[in-house]
């Protein structure tokens, strides 16, 4: 990792001191500013004009930090159809191949970011993006995006979080795997042997320390021995201090919680690399985030996705005839599936739940992440047609389906409905012949999604889906609009309504 990158803790004590003097609302902001000289000399006037009576430390951060714009802010939907808004956007939230510092890593090529303060390329949502981008006839930024993650992964032995030196420590739900699958739908079984290199090194990185575990040290980074002998996985950050994007809400919840402050931190890190930040799904009290234990849970979801990347894996050996390779990853494959079934599977509740680590028991959290099995091929039919009675009396809501079944303030909890969720629901349903219930989620989504953008002009990044006439909210910021995942999805669907004409 090359050190002519920003580190925000290279800015300390002045970093902390903006964190906490509350003059920005959202801690993201100066994190992504972008300063007008050396670190060092403005330090050195810091220090020395902080001490003086009529210090403002507003005034010196806009004297000496350019500070982030949303470039979206200057795009107008007004009398545009969500057809016509949605193909004009990707332009908009599309950025080129970076030139300026700061915490920013430079990418080299094109790629979408969210829109609002989302100013960068995150890794999860980009798969969700790319489905609407594939509908747009947009296969080139695909193949650009798919580019720089292999550029990430190379440089820094993974895909971060985002294209920010401030979440090098973590990744999010690794869809890698199933990015080289729309291009390997577009283009064929020969691109397979260009992405292997990469695709190993992701998932060397989720298995670091499989050969450290043992009954007596079961868990290290993102593995875990699991009591049956198979490996599973968890969410980890090897950081164990608060995000700098959410530095005081960090510190506030760890202080509330009266326990460790770094085991604290780690477990608030880990679920932001989960994607579900924040959400009771890792909560020990449901209500409360203090009790916040996300590296003692094996998420249902991760595993689902890590066995694709196998797959993905052993089809790459296939092609180029790698027996050795074969025969290893055919047997990874077997024993993750088995081990999936055993830990996350409730047969007298007939759903997938999370499994915690120490109580060696599911965590019996209703969440949209048990539909990851029916998603990506896990499930059998009889587990299928149980989980999709689950999800019609449970989360099928008015606008789609919920995250949860709970509401506890939290943005990945109810009422909340997400793009990405939706598509899982919708997809994993049909896969199993279920389309009844498939196609009324996503009648329902959809007219969610126009009805808002009739009204506001703006695709959002969640939606509240219980009260369809009252906005999403949680979370530790507002509500963004633009939105790189809920665009892709909406036009991916409605290709489906297409197709099914």
């Amino acid at each position: 990792m090359s050190n002519s990158y920003l580190h925000i803790e290279s800015l300390s004590p002045l970093y902390e001191d903006v964190q906490q003097s509350g003059i920005f609302t959202d801690s993201k902001y100066f994190v992504d500013a972008l300063p007008k000289s050396s670190i060092t000399s403005i330090l050195e006037q810091y220090a020395t004009e902080c001490k003086q009576s009529s210090f403002s430390l507003l005034k010196f951060i806009q004297e000496n930090f350019v500070l982030p714009q949303a470039q979206e802010e200057e795009y107008s939907s007004a009398n545009k159809s969500i057809d016509t808004h949605l193909h004009e956007l990707w332009n908009v939230l599309k950025r080129n191949p970076d030139e300026t510092g700061g915490t920013l890593i430079p990418l080299p090529y094109p790629y979408i970011v969210p829109g609002g303060r989302f100013r960068e390329i995150y890794y999860w949502d980009s798969y969700f993006t790319m489905l609407g981008l594939e509908k747009s006839g947009r296969l080139d930024l695909i193949e650009n995006m798919v580019r720089n993650f292999t550029f990430l992964i190379q440089t820094i032995g993974h895909i971060p979080n985002g294209n920010r030196t401030y979440y090098i420590s973590r990744s999010q739900p690794p869809f890698f795997s199933m990015m080289v699958g729309i291009l390997r739908t577009a283009k064929g079984d020969t691109i397979l042997e260009e992405y292997l290199p990469a695709l190993e090194k992701e998932y060397a990185f989720w298995m670091n320390g499989t050969d450290k575990l043992s009954p007596a040290t079961p868990t290290f980074r993102r593995v875990v021995l699991m009591p049956n002998g198979a490996i599973l996985n968890r969410y980890w950050d090897d950081d164990p201090s608060p995000r700098p994007e959410a530095y005081i809400e960090d510190i506030h919840v760890a202080k509330t919680s009266n326990k460790n402050l770094q085991e604290v931190y780690r477990h608030i890190r880990a679920a932001a690399e989960s994607g579900w930040d924040f959400s009771s799904r890792w909560f020990a009290e449901e209500q409360h985030m203090h009790t916040i234990q996300t590296t003692d849970i094996i998420p249902v979801d991760l595993n689902c996705l890590l066995l694709q990347l196998e797959k993905t894996l052993l089809a790459c050996y296939q092609q180029i005839k790698n027996e050795d390779a074969i025969e290893v990853f055919t047997k990874k494959i077997k024993n993750r599936q088995t081990a999936i079934q055993q830990y996350c599977w409730n047969e007298i509740k007939g759903f997938y739940f999370d499994y915690h680590i120490q109580q060696q028991k599911n965590t019996n959290r209703i969440t949209m992440a048990g539909c990851f099995p029916l998603f990506l091929a896990v499930a059998d039919d009889r587990q299928a047609a149980a989980a999709a009675v689950v999800i019609k009396k449970q989360l099928l809501s008015a606008g789609g389906v919920l995250t949860t079944i709970l509401q506890t303030g939290q943005q990945w909890d109810a009422p909340n409905g997400w793009a990405p969720l939706q598509w899982v629901a919708y997809k994993g349903l049909s896969n199993y012949g279920h389309h009844e219930l498939a196609d009324e989620i996503k009648k329902r989504w959809m007219l969610l999604n126009e009805n808002t953008y009739q009204e506001t002009g703006k695709m959002m990044e969640k939606y509240n889906v219980q009260d369809i006439h009252a906005k999403a909210g949680g979370g530790e910021y507002p509500n963004q609009d633009g939105f790189g995942w809920t665009n892709g999805v909406y036009l991916a669907m409605r290709n489906e309504n297409e197709k099914n004409k």
